[in-house]
């Protein structure tokens, strides 16, 4: 992070995922680092502005609306226990669509606390509030 700046870059994010059996390890594991990137978002970028007024959305394209591209990334390392689950399906899988987001952003604030000692309680975190 660049402390005058404000500028927050996520150079490394280890995901371990108890998803089950693994079925096939190459999407499942692109299907992490989705949701890995989604969190990155949420924690650095995406925000949802209504105008008081109306209750319409102010940004209502993706081109102000702004999401992590490949440049935003840094490491992603993706980890599976892959131990079967026999109580959820007789191949012991379990699915991977939805946990690869859980609990990064809070990482990423968790990361910003012990680099700043400043704890930011709402997303996102942009240079405003860090410097601010």
């Amino acid at each position: 992070m660049h402390k005058r700046l404000g500028r927050v870059q996520v150079s490394r994010v280890v995901s371990a995922i108890d998803a089950g059996r693994i079925l096939n390890h190459k999407t499942a594991r692109s299907q992490i680092m989705g949701g890995v990137i989604m969190g990155m978002g949420m924690a650095l970028m995406e925000e949802t502005v209504v105008d008081e007024q109306t209750g319409r959305l102010v940004v209502r394209n993706l081109a102000d609306y702004h999401v992590p591209v490949h440049a935003d990334m840094g490491n992603i390392e993706v980890l599976f226990t892959d131990i079967p689950d026999p109580h959820i399906s007789l191949l012991g899988a379990r699915g991977v669509g939805e946990i690869g987001i859980t609990g990064v952003a809070a990482a990423i604030a968790n990361a910003i606390y012990h680099a700043t000692g400043k704890r930011i309680r709402s997303l996102p975190i942009t240079p405003d509030t860090l410097v601010g």
